[in-house]
């Protein structure tokens, strides 16, 4: 009973498919999950297709019967109330809400959340055009479930449609230290900092702007995860699919095809659509991804995949693949 619904589940996880012995011996890199990411092209803002509309169905059906079955236990939290007050807090922080659309939409960092909280905006009339440039407020004419009283959130969760954005969890975290010690100098005195002098020699004199992928990844070994930063927080910790019955889960690598989707259900005005990928981002792409996790020390991805691996199983996500053989490549 003391033990955390994380936990908890991992170690459903861990009994039931000896993942962590799959790790070690490299077989998961070689195992390709479900069809992942159907061909785009599946709401009717963009004209459908019936193979691609089938392939979807199968990877809804794929992560609905995983999360049945890993929120399955009866020591799992079948509500947000039956969370420890620090994760329902984590949640309800997390649960946007639309009440003029009847939605609530769980944000997660480094995957999309601007646009979506621009989108938000734009619905509830705040916002004149999701292409208005400028820094995004996180907060201003934003509404929170966790803002309000426990009878207005219990009636929110069970009639409104409920959404989330989920990403390849490697790739999240390599997307979250470029952008954060590569450009945020907030993050980079109030993190980056204290990152160098914990984990190299006479780090002292660091800004914080020189923080490795390794170190970054080493800090994400010894934190707990209940105290993360939302940016490298777990998304099952942000959102905590088992306690909430989410309706649609969209994923990054179909973002705007899964947006679509998600607009055309809530039938939001046709002029409201998911914004154009900016020309100056650099999105993470699978050879930098592959260039990082080869370039780590094998042994310390393999010891921080049991804190993500939640997010690997219950998205249908595969597990990196850093054997010799792959990065030799």
């Amino acid at each position: 009973a003391a033990l955390l619904p994380s936990m908890l589940m991992f170690g459903v996880i861990l009994a039931s498919s000896g993942l962590l012995l799959m790790i070690e011996r490299g077989i998961l890199a070689q195992v390709g999950p479900p069809p992942l990411h159907p061909p785009a092209g599946l709401s009717r803002r963009d004209g459908r297709d019936s193979t691609a509309e089938l392939e979807l169905e199968v990877l809804r059906d794929t992560r609905n019967r995983t999360i049945r079955a890993l929120c399955g236990p009866r020591s799992m939290p079948r509500s947000v109330w039956e969370l420890p007050p620090g994760q329902r807090r984590t949640v309800l922080r997390h649960l946007l809400v639309s009440d003029k659309y009847r939605f609530l939409y769980c944000y997660v960092p480094k995957v999309a959340c601007s646009n979506w909280k621009r989108i938000l905006k734009v619905l509830e009339g705040a916002l004149e055009s999701v292409d208005v440039r400028g820094k995004m407020d996180h907060k201003s004419d934003l509404v929170f479930l966790g803002d309000m009283k426990p009878e207005e959130i219990s009636y929110r969760l069970k009639h409104y449609y409920k959404f989330i954005f989920v990403r390849n969890p490697m790739e999240r975290l390599l997307s979250a230290y470029r952008n954060k010690f590569g450009e945020i100098k907030e993050y980079q005195q109030k993190y980056g900092v204290e990152i160098v002098r914990r984990y190299r020699k006479n780090g002292g004199n660091s800004a914080g702007d020189d923080v490795s992928f390794s170190e970054f990844l080493q800090y994400l070994l010894d934190e707990d995860v209940e105290r993360m930063n939302e940016h490298w927080m777990p998304i099952y910790n942000l959102c905590q699919p088992c306690a909430v019955s989410y309706d649609f889960i969209g994923s990054y690598e179909r973002l705007h095809a899964d947006a679509n989707h998600v607009l055309e259900h809530i039938q939001a005005p046709s002029f409201v659509r998911f914004p154009e990928r900016q020309a100056w981002y650099k999105p993470v792409t699978a050879e930098t991804l592959h260039y990082y996790l080869c370039n780590t020390p094998r042994r310390l991805i393999k010891e921080l995949l049991p804190k993500y691996i939640l997010d690997f199983s219950l998205f249908a996500y595969p597990l990196p693949n850093i054997t010799s053989q792959f990065c030799r490549q």
